[in-house]
This record gives structure tokens, C-alpha cells and sequence, in this order.
């Protein structure tokens, strides 16, 4: 019983002790946030590659392409591991929208309803978030808010009456029912969180009304709602080229949807030249991807592969011998069901794609013959392992050397704890003086470590989660103070966002961890308390 009562008196006494604690609590809260932004990063990594590629890719690894990819998905498709294949073009151009707005992107050519089976694609588009189905590749005008002489007048808190401004159909009729499942799925109204609120928005808060998602263009004087401009087909483009983030992560758009968005690609031949005519084409900007990872929301666009693949003279044609010219793609990604083997799939794909090679039923020119020979089949982990290794290495030679700093928070223990056992020689040695053994008096300082280490984790975990949790308003807040004190570059980590979950494993390991050092460092103190001689002990007193 007085091992427990003198622990507890120590702690609450000594205030030497806090120091003790205070190293425990920075250390585990160090060592914490660390474990938890480098792993989030890592997940992230991990999850953002997957849902991108889908679960293998085949690819030749050139900009020439390869042949035969129709052929190869639907036979892959057969397999009862397969749910879904497609090919994806890729390519590099110029992007210019108004007069002044320009810059370069990667052109990437998409089966848009076979990549939203393939991957999570889908899920990363704003429009067809709030407007289910309306996003599509196809020819198409630019939808423009007007005023509908059939909608009854609103009135505003004051009193008066106002005419406000509708969308088109299919847009109002896909809002309306997008917003009834959410409904029923969650029971709160949908709403836009993502973006800046603008004028219209304001209006209609104003009035009463639902805001409209996204950015219209208005239709002339007292038009209704409807569309304008000349047929284009549809363009999909990265979040970060269209619309500005703002400190709170929300999203300022400064181009309505349907904009003309002009596009310069460079063809590239068989054998890897640049053609040196370039493919200029006019579009509409259909809707916008936000991935998360900021090198290709900044820089991707996404066109039909169809489209992108006669632009890009990489169709089936006929050479001038007369000898047919097959298809060719960039890259095919495939999706597979759940618990699948994906290593011994990816092999067998590519065991597949190469016996083409040998297949007498194909006559192949030499030049297809090469591009086929350097395809592979390999999993999202593989394709990713130049993204995912050195973010698993950086995250292990983090948490080592934090942790090798964290040993101080040991040491630092053991010698508050051996202070104290020196001060405290008379009260050790009336214990042993009354029938304490020496066991139970080391007990009382391996306590006091335990104790220490369990307050110190304790303080430190919850200092730790809170930090992991705030760390983006944080890191907004410095750099509201100073820009210069920027500390996560959207452009160096990928991602816009600072990962801000804890993993209850890290938070179980590092507790763990923490409890055990403080423990450990208690042992130097707790011998010598029990080594102390009652007579020793109270010479002096």
C-alpha cells in the first residue's frame, strides 16, 4: 500500500517531476505527429495511385502507344478475375481559354463511362456531383442561367418581389434529384462546401433560395434560361486551372462552365517523332477533376479517346502500300474484383499481349512488332513504386531519428529520478527501518517511472491528436502572419492537403513506446533506492 501512496505523493510534490513529464509529453507528441502526417502522406500515396490507375496497367512505356488493345481487353474481359478494362491516351499540349489564360497540360484521351467502372474517377468531378449525368464528352453549347417566365416571383425578407434566375434542363431536373438522394441518404440538404459562394448565390441566399452549385454564365437582358454558343465537344479540366483555393481549402471559380477551351496537341509517329504540325481544336469545359494531388489537378486535362485518338493520327488507317495501320493506345487500365491475385494476373496478362508476337494468325509489321514487345502488365504498386518506396523510406528514417531524440526524454528520467532518490535517503530509509524490503522500495520508484510515463504519454497524445487535427488551420494561420512560413508546398508534396488523421495503431505504439522508456528509465533510480542501507540512510538525520 505505501508503494502506491508514495508514488502518488512524489508526483504531486516533486515538482522536479514535471520536467520528467513535460520531456515525455513533447516526445510522444513529436514522434505522433511525425508517425501521423508521413503515414498519412503515405496513405494517401497509396489510395489516390490505386484509385487513378485501377488495379494493373498495361503499358509499353513510350509515347509511340501499342497495337492490338481492343483485341487484349476483350479477351481479358472473359476472365472471371476482369470487371473492367480500358485504354487511356496521354499526351502533351498547350491549353488556352480566353485571351490571356494559357499554359501547359498533359491531354489525357478516356472512355469516360468505362474509366468511372475502372477507377475513381468519378468521384473526383464537381458538375457531376451536384448534376448526375450531364457531364459527358459530347457535342455541346454552354448552359446559361436566365429568367423562367413560368417560375412565380420570390420575395425577399424586406418584402419585395424578384425574378430569379434558373437553370437550364437537364441541369435544374439533375440538381433537384441529386439533392433528393442526399436526402434520403443523410437527411441534410445537398450543398456546394467546395467553392466560393458568388454573386448569384448571394442573391438567392438572400431571397430565400437554394444556391446554384458551380459557375453559370448568365443569359443576356431578361432571357430564359437555355444554351448559347456554337456545338463543341466536352473537355474535363484539373480543379487547380480553373478555379483559385482559397485559405479555408474552398474554391474560388473564375470560368463558368462551357467555356471555349482551345487545345494544342503534338502527334507523335510510330517510331517516336514529333510531328511537326501541330492539332488545334476548340472545346467546352464540361466539368472539373479534383484528385487531391496537385501535379494533376494543375495539369491534366481529360478529352474522349476517340476524338483525342484521330487528332493524334494514332486510329487505324492504311499506310501507302496499302498494308493496315492498327490503333494504338497509351496505356490500358483494369480493374479487378476483390481479393484477386493481382501479381500472377498482371503475369499472365503479359504473358497474353507478348504471344501475340507468335500468333501466325496476325500479320504484324516490324515496327508494331517492336511496340508490342515492350509492353509489361504490372500492378498500381509496382507502376507507383518510384512515388510509394521513397515515401516509405522517408517515413521509417523520420520516425528513427525522432525517435533517437526522443531517448533524451529516458535520460532526462533517470537522472530526476536519481536526484530524488538522493533527496529522499531519510524516507527510504525509515521504510526499510519499519520492515520495507528492498524489493518494494525499488517497486515505489519503478512506479513512480510508470507514473510519470503514463501522464507524460497522456498529455502528450492528446496535445498530438489535437495538433495532427488542426494542423491545415494551423498552417493557414502562420501563413495569414507571413507567407514565407509556409510549410507544406502543395507543389513538392503532391497533395493540397496536409494529412490530418492518426492511425490507433500509431497512437497504441507510441504509447505503448513512451510508457515502457519512462518505465526503463526509472530502473537506474529504483536499485539504488534498494540498495540503500537503513543505518546509511539515517546516519546523517
Amino acid at each position: 500500500m505505501y508503494k502506491l501512496f508514495l508514488t502518488l505523493r512524489y508526483l504531486r510534490k516533486r515538482r522536479i517531476a514535471f520536467f520528467a513529464i513535460g520531456a515525455v509529453t513533447l516526445c510522444v507528441a513529436m514522434v505522433l505527429i511525425v508517425l501521423s502526417v508521413m503515414g498519412g502522406w503515405l496513405e494517401q500515396v497509396m489510395q489516390r495511385s490505386r484509385g487513378l490507375l485501377g488495379d494493373i496497367i498495361v503499358d509499353n512505356h513510350t509515347n509511340s502507344g501499342f497495337p492490338l488493345y481492343d483485341e487484349f481487353i476483350t479477351e481479358i474481359e472473359k476472365w472471371p478475375e476482369v470487371v473492367k478494362a480500358t485504354p487511356v491516351l496521354y499526351s502533351y499540349g498547350l491549353f488556352q481559354i480566353g485571351k490571356t489564360y494559357n499554359g501547359t497540360v498533359r491531354i489525357v484521351g478516356i472512355r469516360l463511362e468505362e474509366v468511372f467502372e475502372v477507377n475513381a474517377f468519378k468521384a473526383s468531378l464537381f458538375y457531376e456531383k451536384f448534376y448526375p449525368g450531364t457531364t459527358r464528352f459530347g457535342d455541346q453549347q454552354q448552359a446559361v442561367l436566365g429568367f423562367d417566365p413560368d417560375a412565380p416571383p420570390v420575395k425577399s425578407p424586406e418584402g419585395d418581389e424578384f425574378m430569379m434566375r434558373e437553370l437550364p434542363e437537364p441541369y435544374r431536373s439533375a440538381l433537384s434529384h441529386a439533392d433528393q438522394v442526399h436526402r434520403e441518404q443523410t437527411g441534410q440538404p445537398l450543398t456546394d462546401t467546395d467553392s466560393v459562394p458568388d454573386l448569384v448565390d448571394d442573391s438567392r441566399t438572400h431571397y430565400g433560395q437554394p444556391p446554384i452549385p458551380g459557375l453559370f454564365e448568365l443569359a443576356e437582358m431578361r432571357n430564359p434560361p437555355g444554351y448559347e454558343g456554337d456545338t463543341l465537344p466536352g473537355v474535363i479540366l484539373g480543379r487547380d486551372l480553373i478555379a483559385e483555393r482559397q485559405r479555408d481549402g474552398r474554391y474560388e471559380r473564375f470560368i463558368p462552365l462551357g467555356e471555349v477551351v482551345r487545345l494544342t496537341m503534338v502527334p507523335i509517329t510510330e517510331v517516336g517523332n514529333v510531328d511537326p504540325t501541330p492539332i488545334k481544336r476548340q472545346f467546352r469545359y464540361a466539368d472539373d477533376s479534383r484528385t487531391g494531388i496537385y501535379e494533376i489537378d494543375s495539369q491534366h486535362v481529360y478529352v474522349d479517346f476517340g476524338l483525342m485518338q484521330q487528332l493524334l493520327l494514332m486510329d487505324e488507317g492504311k499506310g501507302v502500300d496499302g498494308d493496315v495501320i492498327p490503333a494504338r493506345c497509351s496505356q490500358i487500365q483494369i480493374k479487378t474484383i476483390d481479393g484477386a491475385d493481382t501479381e500472377a494476373l498482371a503475369q499472365r496478362m503479359e504473358d497474353l499481349y507478348l504471344s501475340y508476337l507468335e500468333d501466325p494468325k496476325r500479320e504484324l509489321r516490324p515496327i508494331d512488332r517492336d511496340l508490342i514487345a515492350r509492353v509489361q502488365a504490372v500492378t498500381w504498386q509496382r507502376q507507383q513504386a518510384h512515388i510509394i518506396g521513397p515515401v516509405q523510406k522517408e517515413k521509417a528514417l523520420m520516425t528513427i531519428l525522432f525517435g533517437i531524440i526522443s531517448l533524451v526524454a529516458v535520460a532526462l528520467v533517470l537522472c530526476i529520478l536519481y536526484m530524488i532518490v538522493l533527496q529522499k535517503t531519510r524516507d527510504i530509509g525509515i521504510i526499510k527501518a519499519i520492515g520495507g524490503s528492498s524489493v518494494g522500495v525499488a517497486a515505489v520508484w519503478v512506479l513512480y517511472g510508470l507514473a510519470v510515463g503514463v501522464v507524460g504519454c497522456a498529455l502528450g497524445s492528446a496535445f498530438g491528436v489535437w495538433f495532427v487535427s488542426n494542423i491545415n488551420e494551423i498552417q493557414d494561420a502562420l501563413i495569414a502572419i507571413n507567407p514565407a512560413w509556409r510549410v507544406w508546398d502543395m507543389q513538392v508534396y503532391s497533395f493540397d492537403r496536409i494529412p490530418s488523421r492518426v492511425a490507433t495503431s500509431d497512437l497504441i505504439g507510441v504509447n505503448a513506446i513512451g510508457v515502457l522508456a519512462a518505465t526503463v528509465g526509472s530502473v537506474a533510480a529504483a536499485w539504488r533506492a534498494g540498495r540503500m542501507q537503513p543505518v546509511e540512510a539515517l546516519r546523517d538525520e
